[in-house]
């Protein structure tokens, strides 16, 4: 997992890059930001229920803030 693929995911949804966030999709080795991109954007053009749409876009926001703030535990080589 890349921090910048957060940053990315963020960017890219913030600005509507809905193209480039399928390439990040795809490329990404964070399954679970994969399935929420996945999820908002089959929401986002196939889906008539704007809520639907709303819950997604905020579910990928609320796994982009949380996966950010994780930090890995840094280990020492001897």
């Amino acid at each position: 997992m890349d921090i910048p693929d957060y940053d990315k995911a963020l960017y890219y949804t913030l600005w509507g890059q809905w193209d480039d966030l399928l390439v990040l999709m795809v490329r990404t080795n964070d399954d679970m930001l994969s399935k929420k991109i996945q999820l908002f954007l089959h929401a986002y053009h196939y889906s008539l229920d704007e809520s639907k749409i709303m819950t997604n876009h905020d579910n990928l926001l609320y796994y982009i803030d949380h996966a950010m703030k994780f930090e890995p535990v840094v280990t020492m080589e001897i």
